[in-house]
This record gives C-alpha cells, structure tokens and sequence, in this order.
C-alpha cells in the first residue's frame, strides 16, 4: 500500500508552485514511519494481507462503508462491539436492484395462489456479514492496534447511526427492532431437524409451527444464515407462510417479519412482497406500536415500502393527537428514512415537538431534526429557533452526531442562530479529530452555507483532514472545497490541505461520472481560492462530461459557465477543454433575463445607477449591466479620463440613444474638439451633462443641476444652449463611433452595490464568489469601486444630497486615479 501512495502521480495544478515538494516531503515522511513499523513488527509485512488493506482504502464501493460504532463521538456507547450493515435504501425511493419491479404492485387482499412458486423465484442471497468480516480480519492482520482502532473511528453506517436514539428509552423496544438484541443461539443440530420436517411435511405445517421455525431458525449462528436463506428446504417453509399467511395472527406475521430481518432475506423475495400486502391490508385492524415496528423492520430489510407508508400516515394523521412521545420520535425517524414529507402532518408534527419540547433527550432533539431535514420538510422560525436555543445551552452534553443533524436542520432553514454558531466555535474545534470525515464535513458546510466564518472551525478542520483524506467520498470532498473557497480560506497548511483533497478528487473520478454536480462543486470552490487544476478541468468541460450533467437533478449549466470562464480569465496558457460558443451565448443570454428581472430592479441598485447618471451627465455615462455575466452579479461602469473626467461611452444605452437621435444637433467648434480632444482640464467633471441636452431637458433638470453644483462649487458651463441647440425638422445621426475612437484613454470603474449576501454574516469579510469576480475584473482592467451595504443602505433614507455627495466622493477619490496609473 505505501508503493501506491508514494508513487501516485500529482496532476497539474496552476498557482501550486511547491506542491510536488511538499507531496514528495509527505510521502518519504510517511515512507520512513511505515518502515519503522514494519522493522519492530515484521509480522505485518504479508503480502496477501496488504492486498486486503489496499482494496479498503483505494477502491471504496460508491458510498458502501462499514459500522462503526464510534462514527461520531459519544454517540453510540451502548453499541460500541457491533460492526454490521450497509448503507440502506431509503424506505420511500424505488429499490434499483433485480427484481425491484416486483415490489411495485396494486394492495389487494390477494390469495397465495396469485403468488409464482418460491422456488422459482426466489433472488440469489446477498452475504453481507460474510464479505465484510474478512476485511475487517485483513486490517487487524495488517494494521497495528491503534491503525486500526483509527480506520473503525472513522466508517460511518448511515443505517444504524440515526437509530441511536432508539436505546435512550425502554418504550422504543416495542417500537423499533434492536438487531443486538442478544439471543440464544440454536445448536445446528437442531435447525437440520427443523429443516427435515420442513421437507418432508412440506405443506401440512400449522400456522402457529410456520411462525416457530422461522423464530428458530433466525437464531442460527450468524455465519449461517446466508447458507439457510439458499436452501430449499427454506424456500419450502417461505412457501408454506406465503400460503396461510392470511391465517396468521399479526402477531405471528410480525415475529416472521423480525425473523426475516434477522436472517437477511434479500428485500425482493417473494415472501416479503406477500408480508406487504398482507401488513397494508391489515393496517387498520393494528395498533401504533405494531405499525412502527412493521415500518422498522422495512427499513432494516432496506425494502421500499411506499404504500405501506402512506397509510401509515394517514393512520398516524388521525391519530396524532394521542400519540406518546416515543411514538412521536420514531414516526419521525421513519418519516425521514422514507424521504417522504406527509403535507397534512407537518403543522401537526410541529405542534407535537412544542408539547414534548422539554421532555426530550438531546439525541431525540438531533433524531427530529433529522427526520425533517431527510425529508425535507418545513419548520417553522419558531420551533427552528426554539430547538437552536437549547442546543446552544446543552452543547457540550450532546453527541456530536446529534449536534451534526441539528445543524443539518439549522442549514435548510437558512438560519443563521448566533448563539448557538459562537458556542459551536468553544466546543467543536477541540473535538474536531475524534469526529469521521462526514461528521467534519457537514460541520464546516454547515459554516460556509449560513456564510459563516469563525477561523477557530476552519483552521481545526484543515489541520486534521489531510491524514483523513483518504476516507472521504466524492461528496466529502467536494463539499469542504466548496466551503473553503466560499469563506475564502485558506489554512496555515493550505499546501498539504488542498493537495490532499485535489488528490482524492482524482481518486474518485469514477463517482464524479455518477455525480457530476460534485466535481463542479469542488472545483469551483477551488476557483474561488485562485486554485485550477487543470486536468480535473479538461475532463469537467470535456462533451461528454457535459452531457452527463443533463441527466442531474440540479442545473449544472451556470456552474460550467462560470468555471470556464474562470479559466478563460484566470489561466491563459490553459490549452484543455472549454465550453462551445453556443453553450456560452445560451448562459449568457439566460443570466442577463434573469438579472433584468431580478438583480436590476434592486432599489439600491436603480437609485445609485440614477444618481450616477444625474451626476455624471446622463445615462450615456453609466452603463448597469454584468461586465462578467459568468458572476451573476451585476456592476456600474463608469469611465473617466487620467485626470478624472467622465467620458461618455454607453451610447448603446436606449434612454442616451434616444437622446440623441430624437433631436437635431449642432455641432459646434468648441464641441468637436471637447469630442476629439477631451475637454479641458478647467471644466468641472460633474458638468458634463450641460453639453448635451434641450432647453426642456435643462428647465426639467434645475433641481438635478442645483444638486451638482452644490457638489461642484457651482462650477458649471453657462452656455450650454449655445453649443448644443436643436434645430426645428433637422434630425442628423450622431456619430457615436467618433467620441468613443478617438477619446483619450482613462479609468474603467467597475462600482459595486453589495448586500450582506456578498458577504460573512457579522463581519465584512467578503464571500469567495465575489473575491473571484472582484480579482477577474482587475484582471481585465478595472477599477473596483464598492458602495458597501453598510455604508449605502443607511444613506437610502437620507436627502439626496447626501447621497450624491457620498457617490462624488466614492467615484472622484484621487487614489483610484493613481492606483490606476
């Protein structure tokens, strides 16, 4: 395994000057430690086990992981011996293996003679026990004690971490199945002659000894159980319960249930589908208790269940008034791994959370919180606030995979809880390197998503991700680059940090073509840190990676956009792939809609631009629009000569075309050579606007021209109606060429209007997207000038002349000329 990662080949990164030498440095560091090991323990030095370790680390199955009890700190002491299960389906999405259209049927009360033979039917069993206690065997083989206690505290089982909060209370027994509820084993003896009796009797088994056997059977050595589900005379007794499963007690049918959970029957067998019907036919003669523990059982054989789902909840809609509070917690739970969000019990639900409020454990409060965020359901600020407040509170008394789903919860509902996110900066950062990869990651997304910047989170994250980079998905990855560059961060260690995601990026170019959405995610976080590796970006950008994305669930297109014209700005020498002129024009013209619809009409946005225009001369002296569309944020350009006059520029401009072109002009001496020339330097640069215009343009104005010459001194051309006078039925065309050809070289200005969207919330620490548009527009030659949100919105509510005289000062500061010099 250490030849593989010292010989990995680094990609190329544009910026990164000491990468390779801070990889090289890393590696023989880690080259000599390995061999130290293996000199004091020779013992590990086999060469089939290492091929065991390699397949673990380098060549994860798309998100499969193994349990591990302590995934999260303090969250699972009870459980702290077990290992088992996968990843699992959520109970509500349709099941994607073979045989997953069987599942999908109309609830009738159907008879066992509808149902094919079981034999015939019956799907290949899957051992999963069995395939992974070896690889857990080749790591103890292989790694030291302390190796291996790391990699353990660092797997994750989506499956049985959200059920923690199920062994706070004894009422959740009857309410949940516990598969480490210990049971006494049966010899083998006796399950062969269970298995006899089943063959030769075949059909002749009473109801009450089809429910035994499955119970005693279940109770088989682990290792058998995948041996048991395949033999016939099993299929045999499945046979037998399909065929009198309308002559079981709920009662039994349920043991059976728990009996296949136990025994890890595939979740298509035809006995299940029978169980279904017969459980949803059932439903109304049931209690709660039962049809919890029935939608437990589903989610543990990782069976989509959606109709037995749905009258679930309309159950639990009619009854929710008399439902204790385990049951509450657990329909909750379920409600969340189904993926589903009952509409008519959202409200009802939130009323039950304020009525349990205080009576609930801090792993409850983290269960809800899942459950809703899974299921993407609405909370109210109320309730959201309420739950927020209490965490903040009892933070230190809370599993850290608890606290992780409250502010999965906190993220959705876009609510930026100060408490709470100051206490998380006290307690987090020290627990930081006992928390796994994904418990880290939805921390520090948590932060970037509510725009939250505390250097005490980052700077711990940073320091303990390279040595756990490894353990990362695709999405892990991608998302603490994303939350990076979206605080624009970069660590002390920001070499060893950036190489060690950019690395696992490569690593897992297989997930990224079954998730497109995250390779854009991570790469352009790292764009917005000056970061653009250039391999990753040739294969992002290249057709087929392209049409990939359209098969997303998310609209990719605005973030190759941006991408790409990104590496267009930022890497010149960059000679990989780029997206199509059509595909350029197509977002360009889908970002300008929506920022004539959306960004322009901003009150801050019309009134700054129609200040300007009053102050400058006109509309042809300020042009609103995005100078990089690809930023989807919109600017004010304003261009002045060296010595800080306006110059006219926008004549595309609709208001300054018209201007121009519904009145006659004469073109006087004096005007030619201002426009030739440029104007002399004794003219005042807010009097431009007096060269242009009507006698009724000037008598409709005296209030503007009284405003610019209280900012000017009064300084103003008199004569304006001499130099420009329209003249009755003449109508020649302005040249508009002339004035923008021949006008002497000056300043862009690039005036930006931003909002507390544009940055940190609480601070003015500006966001990695704007960091990026405001670098690119220097890049290309602009000034950038800022109205800051906190100094431009007070002023919104102040006289006029106050804001004209902040906009003059904003526009005329003679450092902008020399820095521009």
């Amino acid at each position: 395994m250490a030849t593989v990662l010292i010989c990995r080949r680094f990609p190329r990164l544009s910026r990164v000057t000491a990468f390779a030498t801070t990889a090289k440095c890393e590696a023989e560091r880690r080259s000599s430690k390995r061999k130290q090991e293996k000199e004091a323990n020779p013992e590990t030095t086999s060469t089939g086990t290492e091929s065991g370790a390699t397949i673990q680390l380098l060549n994860p199955l798309d998100y499969r992981v193994l349990y591990n009890p302590s995934a999260y700190a303090k969250s699972r002491a009870a459980s702290q011996q077990h290992a088992a299960g996968n990843s699992g389906q959520a109970l509500g999405e349709a099941f994607t293996s073979p045989g997953a259209a069987q599942a999908q049927h109309t609830f009738s009360t159907a008879s066992s003679q509808a149902l094919p033979p079981v034999t015939d039917t019956l799907p290949k069993p899957k051992p999963k026990q069995l395939l992974k206690q070896p690889i857990l065997t080749d790591f103890s083989a292989v790694q030291t004690r302390e190796e291996a206690e790391r990699i353990q505290s660092e797997l994750h089982d989506s499956k049985e971490d959200p059920r923690v909060f199920q062994k706070g209370r004894p009422e959740y027994r009857s309410l949940s199945y516990d598969r480490f509820d210990p049971v006494e084993t049966l010899p083998l003896e006796e399950g062969d002659l269970i298995l006899h009796s089943v063959a030769k009797l075949k059909d002749s088994q009473s109801p009450g000894t089809i429910t035994d056997y499955f119970c005693k059977l279940s109770r088989l050595p682990v290792e058998q159980h995948a041996a048991l589900v395949s033999k016939p005379a099993f299929n045999t007794l499945c046979h037998c319960a399909v065929k009198n499963i309308q002559l079981l007690s709920t009662s039994d049918l349920i043991s059976i249930l728990k009996a296949c959970v136990r025994l890890g029957v595939p979740p298509t067998h035809p006995l299940l589908n029978a169980c279904e019907k017969e459980f949803c036919r059932r439903v109304w003669d049931m209690n709660l208790d039962q049809l919890l523990l029935v939608a437990d059982c589903w989610r543990c054989l990782e069976r989509s269940v959606p109709s037995y789902l749905s009258i679930l909840f309309s159950y639990a809609n009619m009854h929710w008034k008399d439902l204790t509070l385990p049951q509450f917690v657990q329909l909750v739970y379920i409600i969340g791994e189904g993926r589903r969000s009952p509409a008519d019990l959202t409200q009802k639900m939130e009323s039950m959370i304020l009525k349990y409020f205080d009576s609930f454990t801090l792993e409850e409060v983290g269960a809800i919180c899942l459950g809703f965020f899974k299921s993407l359901s609405d909370i109210s600020d109320h309730v959201m606030r309420k739950i927020a407040d209490r965490v903040s509170l009892q933070m230190e008394d809370m599993s850290t995979y608890a606290l992780v789903n409250v502010l999965k919860m906190l993220r959705y509902s876009r609510m930026d809880h100060l408490p709470l996110l100051k206490e998380l900066g006290k307690v987090i950062p020290a627990q930081i390197p006992s928390i796994n990869i994904q418990g880290i990651m939805h921390i520090t997304l948590t932060c970037s998503s509510l725009h939250y910047f505390d250097e005490g989170i980052m700077a711990a994250v940073a320091m303990s991700l390279p040595s756990k980079a490894a353990y990362c998905r695709s999405k892990d990855a991608a998302k603490f680059l994303w939350s990076f560059g979206c605080l624009d961060y970069e660590p002390p260690n920001e070499e060893e940090f950036y190489s060690s995601l950019i690395e696992q990026m490569h690593k897992k170019l297989h997930e990224f073509w079954k998730f497109p959405e995250h390779l854009l995610t991570g790469l352009l976080g790292l764009a917005f840190v000056k970061r653009f590796p250039e391999e990753l970006i040739d294969y992002a950008l290249r057709d087929e990676f392209i049409q990939k994305t359209r098969g997303s669930k998310y609209e990719l297109k605005k973030d190759l956009f941006t991408l790409s014209k990104s590496v267009e700005i930022e890497c010149p020498s960059y000679q990989g792939s780029c997206l199509s002129p059509q595909l350029y024009q197509e977002m360009t013209e889908m970002v300008l809609n929506f920022a004539e619809q959306e960004i322009y009409v901003r009150p801050e946005i019309v009134e700054a631009a129609s200040l300007l225009e009053s102050m400058l001369g006109g509309p042809e002296y300020v042009k609103k629009h995005m100078i990089l569309p690809h930023t989807r944020s919109s600017d004010l350009e304003v261009h002045l000569t060296m010595d800080g006059q306006p110059i006219p520029f926008n004549l595309e401009d609709p208001v300054a075309d018209k201007k121009l072109k519904d009145i006659g002009i004469s073109l006087t001496d004096d005007l030619m050579s201002q426009l030739i020339k440029g104007r002399s330097n004794s003219q005042s640069p807010v009097g431009v606007e007096n060269e242009v215009r009507t006698p009724g343009q000037e008598r409709g104005e005296e209030r503007q021209t009284g405003d610019r010459a209280a900012l000017s001194g009064g300084a103003f051309i008199t004569d304006a109606r001499s130099q420009v006078e329209p003249k009755s039925g003449c109508h020649p065309k302005a040249p508009p060429s002339l004035a923008l050809n021949q006008q002497p070289q000056g300043v862009k200005l690039a005036i930006q209007v931003s909002n507390r969207n544009h940055y940190c919330c609480y601070s003015k620490r500006l966001l990695g997207l704007h960091c990026l548009k405001r670098r690119q527009l220097r890049r290309l030659g602009y000034v950038v000038v800022e109205l800051p949100f906190w100094e431009w919105f007070p002023l919104l509510k102040r006289t006029r002349l106050e804001k004209l005289s902040y906009l003059h000062y904003k526009v005329f500061d003679p450092a902008l000329l020399s820095r521009a010099a």
